[in-house]
């Protein structure tokens, strides 16, 4: 994780304001358990490493699930996470013949990010800033 400073930190919106501008760019709202914190994020680069730009944000009035939350910006950040998706045709065996193998879950490991999506997620930063910031 790599914390990017931007001027749209503490700024407060109603929820819906920040669909309307960031949807169209491809950014995803994903629901989540937590009613009251949610990220907003943008696919980076895929090389066998997910890179995305992430953009928290909390409830300051309301809750995430109701109409007309207004919602605060949190510092925005480049998360680099490498997946390890190594399952053997051993597992895939002992899985398919039944028996109680436990089936571990993806491995993650911070990757080092390289100078590239970091650059990629200032400039895309940017636009963010552009797109909610007034004039």
């Amino acid at each position: 994780m790599i914390p990017l400073d931007s001027s749209i930190c503490n700024h407060i919106y109603p929820l819906y304001v920040l669909e309307e501008r960031l949807k169209p760019d491809g950014f995803i709202f994903a629901s989540n358990w937590n009613y009251q914190e949610r990220y907003v994020d943008i696919k980076i680069d895929d090389q066998g490493v997910y890179y995305a730009l992430r953009i928290p944000f909390y409830a300051v009035s309301g809750s995430l699930d109701y109409p007309g939350v207004t919602v605060r910006i949190d510092q925005p950040f480049l998360l680099d996470r490498g997946y390890d998706n190594a399952m053997g045709p051993y597992m895939v065996g002992k899985a398919t013949t039944g028996e109680a193998t436990p089936v571990p879950s993806p491995a993650f490991a911070d990757t080092g990010t390289p100078g590239q999506p970091v650059q990629a997620g200032k400039r895309i930063m940017q636009k963010v800033e552009r797109l909610l910031l007034p004039g």
